[in-house]
């Protein structure tokens, strides 16, 4: 770094040409020769049984990078604007320079969607530091590497719909000084240690406290509980901004129902009326028990169910189309003209 910027320098500077800059969003390759579809990495598609990365990936050896994940529902891909746009925060925050711009991200998901034939799944991607050495030096890593995923299916809980079971975590989530729960790093380890003590303890998910005590979320989703008076969320301050999380929010308020973003205790969700999680793979899945507490009358209950009905109606009507949709004037009789 020269002694006279003020700015810091990109710790992975990349070239100044971009291989991927004549992505092309109106593709529609697709791949049937691999029953596992086929995965972005390498500057390119390949079977997703020779997708790979090198063992000197910053990403693998040190969990150095950042991940989106995304839904498709109905051939649309939901809010794929704001979860790229979140997936460039996280990379900032960490200084990763995204070989990619916005758009040819958002090209790359559509692209992926259409390679594997998606009309509803889960798209992962991740942005790793790159190929380095064994040394943790970030400088070392002349570009980044981005992976895109795309599956038909994803299962996080073994029944959602009936509800969920969850214990509280003794392990506190990351403080906001040590690594902001607002980057969506590839380093989970915080939230993997939660969920193995929710497994060895025959629960289903683990609830995280702040270092205050607070609750800040799930291991892998934000965290709602709804008391006499309004439906309830941690601040965002404490745990990932979710795309999920905002989209309920805004959800809620249109359904006339009151919300607040306040710190509360255990002790405001073992009384509370409902309570549920959601995230992007997860949805909005509700929570029948805390602690050996049972919440409210052990059921879905009708706040909960009502938002559950809401996001499915939402997300399954908007979002980013995954085939182009022909323009009415080209079309006359059912036939393009």
């Amino acid at each position: 770094m020269s002694a006279t910027t003020n700015q810091p320098s990109p710790i992975n500077p990349q070239p100044s040409s971009n291989p991927q800059s004549t992505i092309n969003p109106q593709s529609t390759i697709r791949n049937p020769q691999s029953p596992e579809g086929v995965v972005y990495v390498n500057g390119g598609f390949r079977p997703a049984a020779e997708a790979s990365v090198s063992v000197f990936d910053h990403g693998l050896l040190y969990g150095d990078g950042v991940f989106e994940g995304i839904r498709a529902y109905n051939g649309r891909v939901f809010e794929l604007d704001r979860h790229i746009a979140r997936l460039f925060d996280s990379a900032k925050a960490i200084r990763l320079e995204i070989p990619h711009t916005h758009a040819e991200v958002c090209a790359l998901v559509i692209a992926a969607c259409r390679r594997n034939d998606l009309t509803d799944g889960y798209i992962r991607l991740l942005v790793t530091r790159g190929a380095g050495d064994l040394g943790i030096d970030p400088r070392k890593c002349p570009r980044a590497e981005l992976i895109v995923i795309a599956r038909k299916t994803i299962a996080i809980y073994r029944s959602p719909s009936a509800g969920i079971r969850v214990v509280t975590s003794t392990f506190r989530r990351n403080a906001v000084d040590a690594l902001s729960p607002a980057i969506k790093s590839l380093n989970y380890l915080n939230n993997i240690l939660a969920r193995i003590e929710a497994n060895d303890r025959g629960a289903d998910e683990a609830l995280m406290l702040d270092a205050q005590g607070h609750v800040s979320e799930a291991t892998v989703d934000n965290f709602f509980i709804v008391t006499h008076h309004a439906l309830v969320t941690p601040p965002a301050a404490t745990n990932l901004k979710g795309v999920t999380r905002e989209t309920l929010l805004g959800l809620a308020v249109s359904l006339g129902i009151k919300v607040q973003e306040t710190p509360f205790t255990l002790f405001d969700v073992w009384t509370a009326k409902e309570a549920f999680i959601c995230g992007t793979a997860a949805e909005v899945v509700p929570v029948v028990s805390v602690d050996d507490r049972v919440i409210g009358d052990g059921a879905v209950g009708p706040v909960t169910g009502r938002i559950m009905t809401a996001y499915e109606q939402l997300v399954r009507t908007q979002g980013t189309p995954i085939n182009p949709v022909p323009d009415a004037r080209e079309v006359v009789a059912g036939f393009r003209v």
